[in-house]
């Protein structure tokens, strides 16, 4: 059987597994709706093993990367959830302290990915903290669509409070500075919105294709932001035209960017949603705004 190719798949399926990523459709009629897209040469497993997220072969940096130290930790949120479990990850031989990052993962818990994107932050000389949302239901269970079940049923803003928990942590942490930003995607995103309008001294946010904090919350906003969105990402960006308004309004400062022809999600490179170009640019300017803001 032909492998499938991203080419070979049409905008609608993109569309369909956004659906069912964010909730809007149960497994059963994912696959059912996913069913009429097999066709010719595509069946409805390899349809199926191609949505799904591949973390094989697709981390960048391995967790025995002799360049930093990764290892789990645990950190009080009484507010939320308890003790919460995180990856914490820094560059090796620490000689001087550095500035934090917290980053924020998707909708299912601390995947391989985000544990993926902690470490790349590390590399880039900073220390990342990575926290597990699903630490009070035995954490990321090993798959995304239980990942995605068991989060659907914590409150989102206990969750907002485990995460601003982790801020706290890493902020008198031995080896920080003391200066923290927050990096998130999807979910994520919309959590590093809120911790901009939640904690007055946070030093940075890059919110990726998230939702949008009320007009109420927005204008409470200090820190700076760089805010990533994907053009064919129509169910986040509808809230971004009033949102932008705010920011001009309350002359918060912010940079935006939206990568022309990407879904949501093209920053994961563990899913068919990837685009390199837009990743790769997007990382880039998020690293350069770490390095402005909290250097």
């Amino acid at each position: 059987m032909k492998p499938i190719k991203k080419e070979d798949i049409s905008q609608e399926l993109f569309d369909l597994y956004d659906d069912y990523a964010h909730n809007k459709l149960e497994r059963r009629q994912f696959i059912e709706k996913l069913s009429l897209f097999a066709v010719g040469g595509l069946t409805l497993p390899s349809l199926l093993s191609f949505m799904s997220p591949n973390y094989t072969d697709t981390s960048l940096i391995a967790q025995d990367d002799s360049r930093i130290d990764s290892n789990y930790i645990t950190y009080n949120s009484v507010n939320g959830g308890g003790t919460i479990k995180g990856l914490l990850t820094k560059p090796k031989d620490l000689e001087t302290k550095l500035p934090g990052v917290i980053v924020v993962h998707e909708n299912r818990g601390l995947n391989p990915y985000i544990e993926d994107v902690g470490r790349r932050t590390a590399v880039e000389q900073f220390i990342s903290l990575a926290p597990d949302a699903l630490t009070p239901l035995g954490g990321y269970p090993g798959n995304d669509d239980d990942g995605r079940a068991l989060q659907k049923t914590r409150d989102k803003y206990e969750m907002l409070e485990d995460f601003i928990a982790a801020y706290n942590y890493l902020k008198i942490h031995k080896d920080c500075n003391g200066k923290i930003g927050v990096v998130g995607f999807c979910f994520g995103g919309w959590i590093s919105n809120m911790m901009a309008v939640k904690i007055p001294d946070l030093r940075a946010a890059v919110p990726y294709y998230g939702r949008q904090p009320s007009e109420e919350d927005a204008i409470k906003i200090k820190a700076p932001l760089l805010l990533q969105y994907a053009e064919l990402d129509s169910r986040v960006n509808a809230g971004w035209p009033a949102y932008e308004a705010i920011l001009k309004d309350k002359n918060i400062r912010y940079e935006a960017y939206i990568y022309p022809k990407v879904n949501h999600g093209f920053h994961n490179n563990t899913t068919p949603r990837y685009d390199q170009a837009a990743a790769t640019l997007s990382w880039n300017r998020t690293i350069d705004f770490f390095n402005k803001k909290l250097k």
